[in-house]
């Protein structure tokens, strides 16, 4: 069945799909966001739920000029609140390479003598400094995870802002942040907190650890 593209079925299926592409893709220097839903369509499926077929054009949101084309498919498990959607992609176009600002990055964190720590990334008038931005796009990738994991049919997670971020130290080559994150929950207007750690490395990209995200107590 055709969707229209502003239709809130077909918007929320498409920001479960973004969401797990800035998992899966995110980084310090990586941020992927919907520009635009071209197409959706939803699929019917007896007994195991309801998959819907999106093409979408993304956008880099550091560099607006540069998008690429993706096309998703996400399944809703029927009657399931704990199963993740299934989700595929297919990303046609580059990204622009971060090789490098990954790598500096990654030695300015390891060289630092005090672990970091920040609070209130956006601040309430929506900056973010520019030396926190790689932190922000982390928390990107960390909250994209949990849009992933966490939603169904009804619901629509955005981030809204990092409460809370720490470097952990670790005896491995992987950096460590644990996030407390406010994610807008569009549908209830509900502003829920989450705990997710995130590790990261210029070669393996970005990981949260089994057990790495809960919902964390209200402020």
């Amino acid at each position: 069945m055709e969707l229209h593209p502003g239709r809130f079925p077909a918007v929320r299926a498409a920001n479960v799909a973004v969401g797990y592409l800035r998992y899966l893709r995110g980084g310090p220097g990586t941020g992927l966001r919907l520009r635009e839903l071209r197409r959706a369509r939803r699929q019917d499926i007896d007994g195991v739920g309801h998959k819907y077929y999106l093409d979408m054009e993304l956008e880099d949101v550091l560099d607006k000029d540069r998008t690429v084309n993706c096309t998703a498919e996400v399944l809703y498990h029927l009657g399931s609140k704990t199963s993740a959607p299934d989700v595929q992609l297919t990303v046609q176009g580059e990204l622009r390479s971060t090789e490098e600002a990954d790598k500096e990055f990654y030695h300015r964190i390891r060289s630092l003598e005090k672990e970091l720590v920040a609070e209130n990334i956006p601040d309430s008038h929506g900056n973010v400094p520019p030396e926190l931005e790689p932190i922000h796009l982390l928390a990107w990738a960390a909250s994209g995870y949990v849009t992933w994991q966490n939603s169904t049919e009804n619901t629509n997670f955005n981030l809204a802002q990092v409460k809370h971020v720490k470097q952990v130290k670790r005896n491995d080559d992987d950096l460590q942040f644990d996030f407390v994150v406010l994610l807008h929950e569009m549908v209830s207007q509900e502003v829920l907190p989450w705990q997710v750690t995130l590790l990261w490395h210029p070669q393996r990209g970005a990981r949260v650890p089994q057990g790495g995200a809960a919902g964390a107590p209200r402020p």
